[in-house]
């Protein structure tokens, strides 16, 4: 659904809960409904919102073999008509209610997000189910998604950093499926069809492989059987295609020649996924390394002391099946080699000595300090609760998070940063014209 000016208002409305008393006050509480609906509730009754979010697991990952993109246009056909509705008066049905109802898909995920004033929440649940469980498919709302999808693949196919990314992707994950792309290609776009769209829906959006996250003006007795209105009628099992586990790929440097002024840089290797025990403390890891503080090593040697880059930045990937570490940055095209050699200069310098005493404590004050900001509207809230679940963190782990930051020692550091930074496994993207 594309915003419109109520349903906008509703997600920037502020949720005084969170504000007042951060992250680490919010209760959850977990709620099952009748039909055994499990979902994480956050009351907050002081402004008449409700948001869900929610999402199956699965994603494009599972998109069927040779047809990258189906779930990415099914995730823009749901609001386009359902049951007796067609997609001008279902869109209508929402903007009159100031309902704002949104579908996505990652690599691993189908999700959804439902924002609706208090007043109308019966008729955004009624829309809702009938988008998940009646979409219709119409012939002219599939074509018109179909030529957005193409079109921006098309746009995409000319912009620097989607031509890195995918070319990255490709060499990392060879021929699993998150090789792909989510939105797919041009060509395989063009050949989904109707029934494409209702396999996926059937296989994928099912109960067992739900998560689902409410925040705002609506308490447990309530959404208990509020959830089954919404996903009862969906079927119990998913019939999800396995994914296999992998390593990213051995080192490789890919050069993409381009007429441009400057080389766009990416730089990946094996990183962790989420449920790895030292997980947290390669996040602080990271963060000391490349993170998107001013005083990261790679900030400060490549901006601050050459002025070779604009910006650099460092973080982790985990997907369900894998993990990165992964660096981007961009610089004048003759500089490119003189950047990569400072990126790995960097990480190999890091792999031996790791931080130092006031890096740690810099890093794990910022990291601290900041995780409240997630919390700064029902929105959020949803959204992270959510995430949390989707990592199977547990309901404590707002609680728990910072304790679990604050642990982290100087040498957990060191034996994390030799793990993931002290192979030479990279794989290096520069697109852009040759160095000379």
């Amino acid at each position: 659904m594309k915003l419109t000016g109520p349903a906008v208002a509703i997600g920037l409305l502020l949720s005084p809960l969170a504000v007042a008393q951060g992250a680490g006050a919010v209760d959850i509480q977990h709620v099952v409904s009748p039909k055994g609906v499990e979902a994480w509730l956050v009351e907050e009754h002081t402004v008449p919102v409700l948001a869900v979010s929610f999402a199956f697991e699965g994603g494009s990952s599972q998109d069927p073999d040779g047809k990258p993109g189906v779930a990415n246009m099914l995730s823009g056909l749901l609001d386009e008509g359902a049951g007796d509705l067609d997609s001008r008066a279902f869109q209508t049905a929402l903007d009159d209610a100031s309902i704002d109802l949104s579908f996505d898909a990652s690599r691993d995920t189908f999700s959804g997000s439902l924002r609706a004033l208090t007043d109308s929440r019966d008729e955004a649940i009624r829309l809702t189910r009938l988008a998940l469980t009646e979409p219709r498919f119409d012939a002219e709302p599939v074509e018109r998604i179909r030529g957005q999808i193409v079109a921006k693949i098309r746009s995409d196919e000319g912009d620097p950093d989607d031509i890195a990314s995918r070319t990255m992707m490709k060499a990392v994950f060879g021929g699993h499926p998150y090789a792909n792309t989510t939105e797919g290609t041009a060509d395989s776009v063009a050949t989904i069809t109707a029934d494409d769209l209702r396999l996926y829906k059937n296989k994928i959006l099912a109960r067992d492989n739900l998560k689902v996250a409410v925040v705002g003006d609506i308490d447990a007795a309530t959404l208990a059987p509020m959830l089954d209105e919404l996903f009862g009628d969906l079927p119990v099992k998913a019939n999800r295609v396995p994914v296999a586990d992998l390593d990213p790929s051995e080192a490789e440097t890919v050069d993409v020649p381009m007429p441009l002024p400057q080389a766009i840089i990416q730089v990946a290797g094996d990183g962790l996924k989420r449920d790895d025990p030292d997980f947290i403390t390669a996040s602080v890891a990271a963060y000391i390394l490349g993170g998107g503080s001013f005083s990261s090593r790679l900030y400060t040697e490549i901006r601050e002391k050459r002025g070779l880059a604009y910006s650099v930045w460092l973080g982790l990937i985990p997907l369900d099946h894998a993990g990165l570490w992964f660096v981007s940055t961009a610089t004048r095209a003759d500089q490119a080699d003189t950047v990569v050699s400072l990126i790995e200069s960097e990480i190999r310098k890091f792999a031996e000595e790791g931080p130092t005493e006031e890096e740690l404590a810099d890093a794990k004050a910022y990291l601290i300090g900041s995780y409240p900001l997630r919390f700064d509207s029902s929105d959020d809230i949803a959204d992270q609760l959510l995430a949390i679940q989707l990592e199977n963190l547990g309901i404590d782990y707002v609680k728990r998070r910072n304790d679990l930051i604050a642990a982290v020692t100087i040498e957990d550091i060191r034996r994390v940063a030799k793990r993931l930074f002290a192979g030479d496994e990279r794989v290096v993207v520069r697109v852009g014209a040759p160095a000379t």
